[in-house]
Formats: C-alpha cells, sequence, structure tokens
C-alpha cells in the first residue's frame, strides 16, 4: 500500500532521512573526487545508490534490521533465485564459487564497488553462452519422441546439476519439452480451431470478431511431419529471441537484481524501482498515462496489439484493432525504428509519450495489408481500474440491487484535483440512491490495494463516524486514522465480496466494515494478508544538486508501518476471514502473504473504542446455512468444486514424460477437462442495467462486456442470493419492531 500525505512519518524523520542522503551522496562524490579514481558517470552512481538503498533499509523500513553478515547471506540466496530461478545455467560449481562471497555482498552494497555482482553476472553469461551454442547445435539433430524421459517441469523440485555434461542433458529435456509443447499448440490450433477460436475472442467485442472471422481464411492444414518441423522452427526462433535479449541486457537489469536481493530480506513489499519500474508505479496508481491506448504483448518476433482501449487515441482512429502486428514505429515525420525482434518494453518506450505529440505506426493486418497509422497521443485513462456501477435484478423479483466493481484503490498523488477512487465511490452510491436499490455489492476481488487515504474515507461512506484502521510506525507509535465525516452516504444492506487476491486497502474496508457490523463479507477462506505500508521516496527529488549529473535514480519502496483492524488483530499475513465462505478455485495456488518468504508477522495491538452499526444486525448464522444449501445445489458451483479437486491434483503432476503419444495423450486430457471446467452457464435471468444513460460507442462495448461478466459469475449470484436473506431479515426485524 502506497503511504499518502497524511500518514506519512514525521517531519523530523523525513528530514534525517534527506540529511542521511545527503551525507551519503556527499560522501560518495567526495570520495571521487579527492581520491582521483577515474570511474564512469555509472560507477559513481552505483556507489551513491547503495549507500542510498542501505539509508532508506535500515533507517526508514519497519523492522530496523541492519544489513550485516547475516543478511548478507540471505541476500546471496536471494540474488541466485534472482539470475537463475529455473536453475538452468548455472551448475554446482558455479554456485559453490558464489557462496565463497556471502559475507561480503553487504560490503559491496555499502561501498558501490560491485566486485561479486560483476563477477556472478561475468559466470552467467559465460554459462549462458555456452548453453546458446549447445541450443542451435541441438536444434539442428533430430530427437527421439519415443524414448520414456521423465522431466521434471517445476524448477523449485529441480537442483543445480553437477557439471557443464549434466547441463547439456537438462537442455537436451527443456528442448524437448518445448518442442512437444508447440507441437501440442500447434495441432490444437490446426485440428480444434474452434477452442482457438474461442480463446481468440475471449477479451474482443462481439462485434471485433465477427469481423476478423469474416476476414481471416483457414489455413490448410499441415500432416504431422510438417507441424513438428515447424514446431522446431518456432523453438528457434523462440530461443533466437531469448538469448538476443540476455545479451542486450543493460546494466540496470543487473543492478535490479542485486539491489532487491537485499530489499526482500526485509519483506516482499520492499523494491528498489529502477526509472523504468518508477513510471510503471506511477501508472498503476494515478489509473492513466500518456499515450495511444493500445495493450501489447510479444508474438514471436513481433509485437502484437493484444486489445485497444475504448476511446483511446488508437480506438478513435479506426485503424488499430486486435491482432494487428506493429512492423515500425516513428516519431511524426522521422525515419521510422524497426520493432520487428525487439522486446515490448523496448517497444512501448517509442510508442509511449507526451500529449498532443504525433506517433506513426506501421501495422500488418491479419490479412496481410500493411498500412501507416498516424496517433497524436493523449491521456489514457484506464477505465478498467475505476469503479463502475450497475443495477442487478433478476426476472419476476421486483428486489433492485446496486453493483459497484472497484478492481484497484487508485488516487493521482502528482494532481491534487486528479480523479481517485473515494469521490468515484461516493457519486456510485449516490446514483444507486437515486435508483432506490434494496441493497448493494461492493466487489474488492482481485484488488491489490493502493492509497491509504482512501480505504479510510471509502469506509466512512458506510458508517456514521469513528475510527477506520490502527497504523504503527517504526517507533511503536500507534496512530488511529478516524472516519470524521456524521453522513452516511449509503445505509443500506451491503456486501463485501472478496478474494485471495483482495489486499492491502481491500483488507482494511473489509475489516472495517466487519467491525462495525455493518456489511456481510462474502469470499474464499481468507483474503491475501498484507497488512503494511509502504512509502516511495523518488530518489531524484532529495538528492543534493552535486549528484544531479548521475540521474535517474529510480526509486525506494519502504515498508515503514503495518495496520491494525480496531479490534486490535492484524490484517498482515492472516488476511480477512468472510462471514460466508465460498469455493474458490485460487485456494489450491496457496497464494497470500502467509505463503510468502520474509512476509512480516501477525500481531496485534490494544483495540480502540467503537460504536457498532446501528442498523440492522444479521443473523449470520442463518445467511451461511442457506448460503451452503444453494451452493450444494448450484450447477455453477459444482463446476468450481470439480476445478478446485482437478486442480489439487495437476498441481503435484509436474513430472512429464518427454514421449509424443503420452505427451498428447496429457495434452487431450487436460483439454477435455478445461473445456468442461471453463464452459460458464450464463444466467439470462439476471438483468444488469447502467446507472446512467450510455451515448458514448466506448461505453456501450464496455457495459456489454460487463453485463457479460456478471451473468456467467457464480459469485454474484450468491451474493444476490445472500443479500435477498439480508434484505429479508431487515423487513423481518422492521415488522417486529413496529409489533413491539
Amino acid at each position: 500500500m502506497r503511504q499518502t500525505p497524511s500518514l506519512a512519518p514525521s517531519m523530523v524523520k523525513r528530514i534525517y532521512f534527506v540529511f542521511l542522503i545527503l551525507i551519503c551522496v556527499s560522501a560518495s562524490v567526495y570520495s571521487l573526487e579527492t581520491k582521483d579514481i577515474k570511474e564512469s558517470s555509472s560507477k559513481a552512481r552505483e556507489m551513491m545508490l547503495g549507500g542510498l538503498l542501505k539509508g532508506a533499509l535500515e533507517n526508514m523500513h519497519i523492522t530496523k534490521m541492519k544489513i550485516d553478515d547475516e543478511v548478507s547471506k540471505k541476500a546471496l540466496e536471494e540474488f541466485i533465485k534472482k539470475i537463475d530461478f529455473g536453475k538452468q545455467f548455472l551448475t554446482k560449481v558455479d554456485v559453490a564459487d558464489f557462496h565463497r562471497y556471502d559475507r561480503l555482498l553487504d560490503d559491496e552494497l555499502e561501498s558501490g564497488k560491485l566486485e561479486f555482482m560483476d563477477f556472478a553476472f561475468d559466470r552467467l553469461k559465460e554459462r549462458q553462452g555456452i548453453i546458446k551454442t549447445y541450443v542451435f547445435e541441438r536444434l539442428k539433430k533430430p530427437f527421439d519422441f519415443k524414448k520414456e524421459v521423465p522431466f521434471e517441469t517445476d524448477s523449485e523440485k529441480r537442483k543445480f546439476v553437477g557439471n557443464i555434461t549434466e547441463l547439456y542433458d537438462l537442455w537436451e529435456n527443456i528442448l524437448k519439452y518445448e518442442i512437444l509443447s508447440e507441437y501440442a499448440d500447434l495441432k490444437e490450433k490446426q485440428d480444434f480451431p474452434e477452442i482457438a477460436a474461442a480463446k481468440d475472442k475471449k477479451n474482443q467485442s462481439k462485434k471485433a470478431a465477427a469481423k476478423k472471422d469474416k476476414n481471416v481464411k483457414a489455413e490448410p492444414k499441415l500432416t504431422d511431419e510438417k507441424l513438428m518441423a515447424k514446431s522446431l522452427e518456432e523453438v528457434e526462433k523462440s530461443y533466437k529471441k531469448i538469448f538476443d535479449r540476455i545479451e542486450d541486457r543493460k546494466r540496470d537489469f543487473e543492478l535490479d537484481k542485486f539491489y532487491n536481493s537485499f530489499a526482500r530480506i526485509y519483506d516482499p513489499h520492499t523494491d528498489y524501482l529502477i526509472p523504468e519500474d518508477k513510471d510503471v508505479f506511477d501508472i498503476d496508481m494515478s489509473g492513466k498515462l500518456e499515450g495511444i491506448g493500445a495493450l501489447l504483448r510479444e508474438d514471436g518476433i513481433y509485437i502484437k496489439v493484444e486489445d485497444v482501449i475504448p476511446g483511446s487515441p488508437s480506438w478513435k482512429t479506426k485503424k488499430v484493432e486486435k491482432d494487428d502486428l506493429i512492423l515500425k514505429v516513428s516519431q511524426g515525420s522521422k525515419e521510422a525504428v524497426d520493432v520487428v525482434n525487439m522486446s515490448v518494453q523496448d517497444a512501448v518506450k517509442l510508442i509511449r509519450g507526451k500529449k498532443g505529440t504525433e506517433v506513426r505506426l506501421t501495422l500488418k493486418k491479419p490479412d496481410g495489408l500493411i498500412i501507416v497509422v498516424p496517433i497524436v497521443r493523449d491521456v489514457v485513462e484506464l477505465e478498467e481500474s475505476y469503479v463502475k456501477t450497475v443495477t442487478l435484478q433478476k426476472k419476476g423479483e421486483k428486489s433492485l440491487y446496486g453493483y459497484i466493481s472497484l478492481p484497484k484503490f487508485y488516487r493521482d498523488f502528482n494532481d491534487k484535483n486528479g480523479r481517485n477512487c473515494s469521490d468515484d465511490m461516493k457519486k456510485a452510491l449516490e446514483q444507486l440512491n437515486k435508483k432506490k436499490v434494496d441493497g448493494a455489492i461492493v466487489d474488492l476481488r482481485n484488488n491489490g490495494g493502493g492509497a491509504l487515504i482512501d480505504a479510510a474515507l471509502m469506509s466512512g461512506l458506510f458508517i456514521k463516524k469513528g475510527p477506520i484502521v490502527q497504523v504503527k510506525a517504526q517507533t511503536g507509535a500507534v496512530e488511529v486514522l478516524d472516519d470524521k465525516d456524521m453522513n452516511v452516504t449509503f445505509d443500506k444492506p451491503l456486501i463485501v465480496l472478496v478474494n485471495n487476491n483482495s489486499a492491502s486497502a481491500s483488507e482494511i474496508v473489509a475489516a472495517a466494515l466487519q467491525d462495525y457490523g455493518r456489511a456481510i463479507v462474502v469470499g474464499g477462506e481468507h483474503t491475501h494478508g498484507k497488512g503494511t505500508v509502504q512509502q516511495v521516496i523518488d530518489l531524484d527529488n532529495v538528492i543534493p544538486p552535486m549528484a544531479k549529473p548521475f540521474s535517474p535514480f529510480g526509486a525506494i519502496k519502504v515498508t515503514i508501518q503495518k495496520f491494525y483492524r480496531i479490534t486490535g488483530g492484524s490484517t498482515q499475513y492472516k488476511g480477512v476471514t468472510p462471514d460466508v465462505i465460498l469455493p474458490d478455485p485460487m485456494s489450491v495456488l496457496e497464494k497470500g502473504e502467509r505463503f510468502l518468504e520474509y512476509s512480516l508477522p501477525w500481531a496485534q495491538v490494544a483495540p480502540v473504542e467503537f460504536s457498532p452499526w446501528e442498523g440492522p444486525v444479521y443473523n449470520r448464522m442463518d445467511l451461511v446455512s442457506k448460503s451452503t444449501e444453494r451452493v450444494k445445489k448450484s450447477e455453477k458451483f459444482k463446476k468450481i468444486f470439480e476445478s478446485i479437486d482437478w486442480y489439487k491434483t495437476r498441481k503435484e503432476q509436474t513430472q512429464k514424460i518427454l514421449t509424443l503419444e503420452k505427451f498428447m495423450a496429457d495434452r487431450t486430457l487436460v483439454r477435455t477437462k478445461s473445456k468442461e471446467i471453463e464452459e460458464q452457464v450464463q444466467d439470462k435471468d439476471l438483468a444488469t442495467n447502467p446507472i446512467t444513460e450510455i451515448t458514448k460507442e466506448e461505453d456501450k462495448e464496455r457495459f456489454q462486456n460487463t453485463q457479460d461478466q456478471l451473468q456467467k459469475d457464480p459469485y454474484i449470484d450468491e451474493s444476490l442470493n445472500i443479500l435477498s436473506d439480508m434484505v429479508s431479515q431487515t423487513k423481518t426485524t422492521a415488522n417486529m419492531s413496529i409489533k413491539k
């Protein structure tokens, strides 16, 4: 969760940290000048960066942990994971050589002389060069797909091999697995075109899908022999791109791995953000960027348009469409740059730019037509991140309910007049009041959080006043964040819908409304369990003038506080347990804070006084009992139960037999079962209506997608049933009060 002005550290602490930075940077620059060390600007920058990171971690992180030899040992293990997680390049000998430095990494971080990092990456590059030669020579020879060879696909279960010969044996199996996977994909597309089409249309509008179906002609079927030859060709292309990417890696990639090996030891949410990642973080928080509004992905050697954001500059041209390939990019009338074989990150750097500037894309259409499309960049609001509101009603029923989806807690910290989720939520609730809904569902599933201030403001929309969350700083001081506004924007029955991916600010809202008795929380066994606050320090804003020539420095995101429920327990580690627990396929994945290495432990502080919600108090046991009975009889949830059992079994089956026959048999089994699980029953009895009149074409497209999703969602179906039970309990209570 990002820190907000209202909960920043004390001014004294901020001044101290800036002073610390001045000392670190000044010392680094002084040492360069007085010792007359002829270092490049990048080396000078690294000397400063190490000091900045060490100072931030030791002085700002909530644990107050010092970087010493013990931290150095752990950082080394993290570093090895980061540079060769798949255990595909390094050997036991290499790892043993690295461990000779296990007590020295902390010294190198402080001095900025990264001899170990350079040694490690030189060794890694050497191994990668050897494997590159082996891969392309091996792909020229035939493979035996009849010999039964077991291959462990889960790298965490594998160990580093003993020597180069064993490394070659490992890559023999890796290549066989990649070829068989590619063959199976090509075979599926050819023999089962309806599956490929279904996957392709999943995120397309019906109009766009129909247009593509009309324009694209079916390709002639290939023999199995030619399919295998094409598979080899595709794998070779893929590895050419992978190794080209490895050889083109910048210094920042290496620094990112080294610095974050230390940051990760503190907790999973403390990071050093290289300048490029800092830009991505800002976009994620604000929900907007300056660009063209196209989602891109790599497809072999090409950059492909994955989707076009409705209302964006790309969408307005009516010429940029899903599945277009981007061949070249030019800045206005300047010479075009070829982006074939370029990483999507590098291509995005060329395409994204300031509002009002022109970029020209050379596109190849699915039918082979090549066109040049000029696009004037603009501020693109990522509507999928913003509050979405509709009303829901079952056919034949009078009750009308509101549904509000909040994918993330967004706030533009660089624009005080910018859009934020609290204001949008308030407007949505006011619109639902005008519609006279009987209750509402606030959907926080897959919401990873955002600004802490918005968690407090949003919770306050549903209660009169009182504490929302307690925040404990590194000093041990506990601050209570209150809702001081007596107004209640929405007072009807309320459900907060969560899942395993609901984290941080989502958990604060769910916990507060649960503790007040204001809402019934519905979801899987527990939420994510992220109960910490991070502060992002843009290093370029705090360094002294003498360090400016070495910019950009990026940013440091440090965990500085933990938050606690008003009842005293933390949401950290354990998360929030819903009142009504529904089966959740994600429970199989072991996702959440409790499964993350170095996650901070659960703790508690003293509870604070608060006045429970004065509205209806729901009979939770009755709601749970009725929901359990419905879920048992539900065809939709029957599929979910089946999927949970299936995924549990598949999760353990990580070893594959690399014969064509067994591999294809396994793929057929997966395809058949996945099709059964993924086939969703659309609830046509559920009417979904916008809360305001839709006039823009892009909004119509968004609404249609929302309606389709809601009608297929079993959790919405059951939440409506629970909400209906809550309304019934409210009416019963009201009648009993009248009789008294």
